[in-house]
């Protein structure tokens, strides 16, 4: 049996229109927040360059079109300026867009979100205009492209092994919960000879 107690390390994709990764980042901030012994690495993922047809500019180029590329990046000039207040700005905007059925695109809206878990929407904002966190986004998901063949939301990466992860239920709260489900899924990262692992059906 793994000790569940020593650190480690893993990293995780998101975007903020996916439902699977507002469940998987649900339990991964959960069980930081209540002391984890995780270093997490928080990987933007743009599903809209994703559907971009070979031959075509990337979505980074015309950011404008992608109903999910403000908040993803608004969540990078977050990840960036400060870790334990985006943990809470980040389960914020998952449940906004999934239980609450909100508009990415709102501007005014993310701001309130940023409000709430504690930023300066304006400094975060002014980031945004810079440049920097769309320019980030477009290297790292371009990096883990190549490196692990990334292709969708949420895969958890550890070394040289990339895991797409679809789970059917959020924390919601419950530590142990979420501490021991990431567990599980690391430990699975760690078996070199898994390759899948699907059931045929939804489990009852």
């Amino acid at each position: 049996m793994p000790n569940t107690s020593e650190r480690r390390s893993f990293a995780i994709t998101w975007d903020y229109r996916c439902p699977y990764g507002r469940i998987a980042h649900n339990h991964v901030v959960t069980g930081l927040q209540a002391g984890a012994p995780w270093d997490v690495t928080f990987l933007p993922f743009c599903l809209g360059q994703s559907h971009v047809e070979p031959g075509f500019p990337p979505i980074w180029e015309t950011p404008e079109r992608d109903s999910g590329l403000l908040a993803l990046q608004v969540g990078m000039a977050a990840r960036d300026t400060d870790a334990e207040k985006f943990w809470q700005f980040h389960l914020d905007t998952f449940e906004f867009r999934h239980t609450r059925a909100g508009n990415l695109n709102k501007r005014e809206e993310l701001a309130s979100l940023l409000t709430n878990a504690g930023f300066n929407s304006d400094d975060i904002f002014a980031k945004v205009e810079s440049g920097e966190p769309l320019r980030l986004i477009a290297e790292e998901h371009m990096q883990y492209v190549r490196s692990h063949e990334v292709w969708g939301v949420p895969t958890f990466i550890q070394g040289k092994a990339a895991v797409f992860v679809r789970l059917l239920e959020p924390a919601l709260g419950n530590t142990a919960l979420a501490i021991d489900t990431v567990n599980r899924i690391v430990d699975n990262l760690e078996w070199p000879i898994l390759n899948e692992f699907k059931h045929t059906s939804i489990p009852m």
